[in-house]
């Protein structure tokens, strides 16, 4: 469990540099638990700065990129509304987040000192008390200990509404799950309108090649190439041809997150089970494709297709 407030923005100096419309946080020991980060340089805050309402202060790499360019920030002091705090931590870059929530352009003093310069009960602040359930305890569970405790502390009545709000992180997380999974068929319905289109293309392709050497097949079933051995020639060449599709779209769209998490810094990947997937998908259509053609080769005369022209 964790107390954490927004403070209204300011302006942080370091001498006669400026980090402007920086946000601030004040929080309690029990941050670290509750929000994921990391520390790209020196440490979080002791038990006993937090009590003692110290004047330290872990800033976010934007603000380090700002005051401490080329310099090693630890241990310097910055100034926020003319109050001196001593950094002790910087988070490490974080990029921008659909949610908002980056850390990146956000300094964080505890909370106790924030309390000498700012009334946290005011309409200026956002408040909230953080609370994540342990391993093994659903959402749902901790949500209704939340609200007899919730309502046992303002000693509300059973017949009385709650004068609190629970906000969960599925609020946000259902709707953008909604939204990924109407993106994810449609990406589907698209795909395939493109395997099918392939998928004949590739028909085609085996058709012709058929066409093409029948008096080559003609020699190798007089020569006593089995009926089998023809039809697996053709089905690999087809497998093949839709192998090396699928490798030239898979190297696509490699190139695209590539391209996506170096200019709009979003980590995009393309896992191995897509990879798999890919792969999988190309040797289906491959056989799909290209049996047709293949049986047809396979059932043959040979005389008949020596004669061929």
């Amino acid at each position: 469990m964790a107390l954490s407030i927004n403070l209204p923005g300011a302006t942080v100096k370091y001498k006669n540099l400026n980090a402007e419309n920086v946000t601030g946080m004040a929080v309690s020991q029990g941050f670290p638990d509750i929000k994921d980060f990391e520390l790209e340089e020196g440490r979080f805050f002791t038990e006993n700065e937090s009590k003692n309402a110290d004047h330290v202060v872990i800033i976010g790499s934007d603000i380090k990129e700002n005051l401490f360019p080329s310099i090693f920030p630890i241990e310097k002091e910055i100034s926020v509304k003319g109050r001196k705090f001593r950094v002790i931590g910087v988070f490490k870059k974080e990029g921008e987040s659909m949610l908002g929530n980056s850390m990146d352009n956000v300094f964080v003093i505890p909370v106790k000192t924030a309390a000498n310069y700012v009334r946290l009960n005011s309409n200026n602040v956002n408040s909230r008390i953080q609370i994540k359930a342990k391993d093994g305890i659903s959402v749902d569970l901790l949500e209704n200990e939340l609200k007899g405790v919730m309502r046992s502390i303002r000693k509300l009545r059973p017949s009385e509404d709650p004068d609190f709000a629970i906000n969960k992180t599925t609020l946000l997380s259902k709707p953008l799950k909604s939204l990924f999974s109407v993106v994810n068929l449609g990406g589907w319905i698209i795909g395939l309108f493109a395997i099918l289109v392939g998928g004949f293309g590739i028909a085609n392709i085996m058709f012709v090649s058929v066409k093409e050497r029948t008096q080559q097949i003609g020699i190798q079933k007089s020569l006593g190439a089995k009926n089998y051995f023809i039809l697996i020639e053709f089905l690999v060449e087809a497998i093949v041809l839709c192998l090396v599709g699928g490798a030239v779209g898979l190297l696509s769209v490699f190139s695209i997150t590539l391209l996506v998490k170096h200019y709009m810094e979003i980590n995009l990947f393309l896992s191995t089970g897509n990879i798999v997937t890919g792969i999988l998908v190309s040797v289906s259509i491959g056989i799909i494709s290209g049996f047709i053609p293949a049986y047809t080769a396979s059932k043959l005369d040979p005389v008949e297709a020596i004669r061929a022209k």
